[in-house]
């Protein structure tokens, strides 16, 4: 139970890689938050995790401020302070290709891959610094350490802006001891690849990483001490070029 009395947000909880963390996080000991936009989604998760120590679904857009402000107040109230938020949250579109990427588009993936996480850090981060202590983690992707069309132009630049500000934000905060990771996956098996411009076989979705192989990265760095900090983590599939 190594996350034993810790409590935890995780945004975009309600399928794929959040899910897979919520899970493996419950099964730690935490007191688990998931949020997603569809609150019925967030219910069937909760009931399929399930355990003794169950997780609490909290709808909530990461894109919006206020909604997000609401959501921290309300995990504070109910247990106390937030150690450990997990951003998560992350979106994108079939018609992906700069040349057929729509504006609305562009800006509703910014909003929650980018813009949500700075509202969710920016929400919890004064009671972790009134603490001195936290960990925040984002779960990037390879696309926002090497740009490629396989994520497309909006994603790829979301997840740089989100890196970077993740990568400032544990130069800031370290010596308030605040920890920020970027957990950086390549291809996972998600409800995602869904929006792919090309249906992805069943083969391939076995070959490729799997949520709970992210969930175990998580729990790695969740579960280290205070004073040890994991900047940032790459994991990918074998068969996956990272060159």
């Amino acid at each position: 139970m190594q996350l034993q009395n810790k409590t935890a947000i995780i945004t975009g909880g309600g399928t794929g890689i959040g899910q897979a963390i919520a899970k493996a996080f419950a099964q730690a000991g935490a007191n688990v938050v998931i949020t997603g936009r569809r609150l019925d989604k967030l219910n069937e998760t909760v009931a399929a995790i399930g355990g003794e120590n169950p997780v609490h679904a909290y709808a909530v857009d990461v894109a919006d401020r206020e909604e997000v402000n609401k959501l921290a107040g309300w995990a504070t109230e109910r247990f106390g302070q937030v150690d450990i938020l997990v951003n998560n949250a992350g979106v994108n579109v079939v018609k992906r290709q700069v040349a057929e990427l729509e504006p609305d588009a562009w800006d509703y993936i910014l909003a929650v891959g980018a813009t949500g996480v700075f509202n969710t850090v920016h929400a919890i981060l004064p009671q972790m610094r009134a603490r001195q202590d936290g960990l925040i983690i984002l779960i990037s992707s390879l696309a926002g350490v090497r740009p490629a069309p396989l994520g497309g132009a909006a994603y790829s630049a979301a997840k740089h802006a989100a890196n970077a500000f993740m990568k400032v934000l544990s130069v800031e905060e370290k010596d308030n001891g605040i920890r920020a990771t970027i957990i950086a996956p390549g291809e996972v098996n998600t409800p995602l690849l869904d929006d792919r411009p090309v249906k992805v076989s069943d083969e391939h979705k076995a070959r490729i990483l799997q949520p709970a192989d992210v969930a175990a990265a998580a729990i790695f760095v969740a579960s280290l001490p205070p004073h040890a900090h994991v900047p940032e983590l790459l994991i990918k599939p074998v068969t996956q070029l990272f060159v």
